[in-house]
């Protein structure tokens, strides 16, 4: 593949990562927004707009160097902040709000999964649809491992009791680290990867 092919390759799967990952982030802030906290809402991330979600090394640098180096496009977006003491049950809240982004990652690629079913859309923008769909598949599978700030973090620390949950929070400085080294040894390949073609076969994909 050319250069500008694979300028242009990037920039659709980029496009499209954007839209999983607005989505995904605004569904953290609205799902706790609804429940009590409105820190997401006065730092401006209640909203569908990309830019408000931004971060230059995993928006950017990360999807970049993972298609240079490999072909695959993958990144994240800021974190959405979250008072876990304003929400109105902590414990079950911070549940709530963690699986509220994969869970709107799911829905997404669902819905757009029965419109491909559904309605006979031009073969030049299918590709586009399915990329869409498998974007928002391992957006939300990816999200749900436990390693803070990763969503199944704060769905386990809302699981876990106060002070296993205090301990757990500890790794969270380390946790770019573990990811790494979990990447490195193909650990989340058994599980990532896995629940991806499990759920896109649900989906009929």
């Amino acid at each position: 593949m050319n250069l500008p092919a694979r300028l242009f390759s990037f920039l659709v799967l980029f496009g499209l990562l954007i839209i999983a990952m607005s989505v995904h982030e605004f569904a953290h802030g609205l799902a706790a927004y609804r429940l009590g906290d409105p820190t997401a809402k006065y730092s401006g991330r209640l909203t569908l707009n990309p830019l408000a979600h931004i971060d230059i090394f995993w928006t950017f640098l990360l999807p970049l160097f993972l298609f240079l180096t490999s072909g695959f496009v993958f990144g994240a977006a800021k974190p959405v902040p979250i008072n876990y003491w304003a929400l109105k049950n902590p414990k079950r809240d911070i549940i709530l709000v963690g699986a509220s982004g994969p869970l709107a990652n799911f829905i997404l690629g669902g819905l757009l999964a029965a419109v491909i079913e559904i309605i006979p859309l031009p073969v030049s923008l299918l590709p586009l649809i399915v990329n869409l769909i498998v974007i928002n598949v391992i957006l939300g599978v990816f999200n749900l491992v436990p390693i803070p700030p990763l969503d199944g973090s704060r769905i386990l620390m809302g699981l876990l009791p106060e002070p296993l949950a205090a301990q757990y929070s500890r790794i969270e400085p380390y946790a770019f680290i573990i990811l790494i080294i979990l990447i490195w040894l193909g650990a989340l390949n058994w599980i990532v990867w896995p629940a991806v073609g499990f759920i896109l076969r649900l989906m009929g994909v």
